[in-house]
């Protein structure tokens, strides 16, 4: 739904708007006052990325797209489709694009530039694992039955929060000196999946165990829920030592310090998400 203001002027796309950090993007939006479309299948107009015949209709009327790709940038087509909807996007009149990317990952880094080729003005926000993938994503139900098994052994990871994304992402929509840069987000600290699973047990008051797996095991729980088998690919690729550092995107862009997983964890907590 585009939501509209006084002046009619005109609204951000923002292509999963309705996912963990879209929809905190377009609540800060409207709290700004600024319009907003959301860029779903069931949104008004539709969008799909696998049916460029809806991106135009999506784009009517914007001037400014977030750009997220499901179920990441990692997968196979990707950045073809993401850089062929950044020239839609440009000679429909856009004139800003965000890329939602990925720490570390060749293949993102391909997509962007794709989008950066469309000749857009463009801003890439690379981020690393959410903190919210513990609570709403594939690893909520792993917590509530008390246990992360995960092919990750001893590899560590400066989780980041959706909310930060979010604000860092509205900054680079709405602010003309974030055109051109790419900015790396992180959490304030590297973490082991073990580090995680101490604080989801501070936060939740029970224990919740890490128990490392192996690849092949992991693949196979893939198999058995129906996920992709790309997704072992990305711990793979991730948590192999090439993300095992701080940045400080959130501080450049924001100006504070970004928020700490047993923050984020003990918010969690409290909002009952984790009670069996």
């Amino acid at each position: 739904m585009t939501q509209t203001t006084n002046d009619n002027s005109p609204a951000a796309l923002l292509l999963g708007g309705n996912g963990k950090t879209g929809r905190r993007v377009a609540q800060k939006l409207r709290a700004l006052r600024r319009p907003v479309r959301i860029g779903s299948r069931t949104g008004t107009p539709a969008f799909d990325w696998n049916a460029p015949g809806t991106w135009g209709p999506a784009l009517e009327g914007v001037d400014r797209v977030y750009v997220t790709y499901y179920p990441d940038l990692g997968m196979p087509g990707a950045a073809e489709q993401v850089g062929a909807f950044a020239e839609v996007a440009v000679a429909a009149g856009v004139r800003r694009l965000v890329l939602l990317s990925g720490r570390g990952e060749a293949a993102a880094q391909h997509a962007e530039e794709c989008l950066k080729a469309s000749g857009a003005d463009w801003t890439v926000v690379r981020a690393g694992w959410f903190n919210q993938n513990f609570d709403e994503d594939f690893f909520l139900e792993p917590v509530r039955a008390g246990e992360l098994a995960l092919p990750t052994a001893d590899a560590v990871e400066a989780f980041v929060d959706a909310d930060d994304i979010a604000e860092v992402v509205v900054a680079a929509l709405t602010d003309d000196r974030h055109s051109g840069r790419t900015y790396e987000l992180s959490g304030p600290r590297l973490m082991s999946f073990a580090d995680v699973a101490a604080e989801l047990s501070k936060a939740t008051g029970r224990e919740i165990a890490y128990a490392p797996v192996s690849d092949e095991e992991y693949r196979g729980v893939l198999r058995e829920i129906g996920l992709p088998q790309e997704f072992a690919d990305l711990f793979t690729q991730i948590l192999d030592g090439r993300n095992a550092y701080v940045v400080h995107g959130v501080r450049e862009v924001l100006g504070r310090e970004p928020k700490d997983f047993a923050d984020y964890a003990r918010e969690a907590a409290a909002s009952g998400v984790w009670e069996v």
